[in-house]
């Protein structure tokens, strides 16, 4: 269920709190920093909603054209969920990496770089298995090609994908390779 989070704005809380049970969304009023803090920590789908901006944290929602028809302010919110509901499926979190699957992008801080499908999969396939994977496993899952044939498209992929890691991002420890296989490297790095 998602989560509305009412933060250091009490007049909106109690008037979103008489009309709960025609809401779909658990509404919870929290008044200070670390509460809040700790809270999104929990929760997955949230929203946050207060009369200022506090604080920079993601799904905020400030209402200071007040008064606003309580209509206006339901529609309002629902569409910040959707949004926040769309963006958190479409992005994929890896280290301090942020992939975006729409745009093909990933990003570290203000750096980024354009990937391709393939690129995209195996990055993901790496991630999910969370252990070394062999290139005829990479082959099958990756690029459905049987075990038995030989290319050396994946090694190619795999080294070209390297190569825009340390040139975008400084850091060729991000897919490594092991006896098993490549795997992604989930230690802290020193970039």
């Amino acid at each position: 269920m998602q989560s509305l989070i009412i933060f250091k704005f009490n007049l909106l809380y109690h008037i979103l709190e008489e009309i709960d049970l025609d809401l779909n969304f658990k509404i919870n009023f929290i008044d200070n920093e670390n509460s809040l803090k700790d809270k999104i920590k929990k929760v997955k789908n949230y929203l946050i909603i207060s009369n200022k901006k506090y604080l920079e944290i993601d799904n905020f929602l400030v209402l200071n054209d007040l008064p606003l028809n309580i209509f206006k302010l339901i529609e309002k919110i629902n569409i910040k969920l959707l949004k926040i509901k769309f963006k958190s499926q479409s992005e994929l979190k890896i280290k301090n990496y942020t992939i975006n699957l729409n745009s093909r992008e990933i990003s570290r801080f203000k750096s980024k770089v354009k990937l391709t499908e393939k690129e995209i999969y195996t990055i993901i396939y790496l991630y999910e298995a969370n252990k070394p994977i062999d290139i005829d496993q990479l082959q099958k899952k990756v690029w459905s090609y049987q075990a038995d044939t030989e290319t050396h498209t994946v090694e190619t992929h795999v080294y070209r994908l390297r190569i825009k890691f340390l040139n975008t991002f400084n850091d060729d420890q991000f897919i490594i390779s092991e006896n098993d296989g490549y795997k992604i490297n989930l230690n802290k790095s020193k970039v």
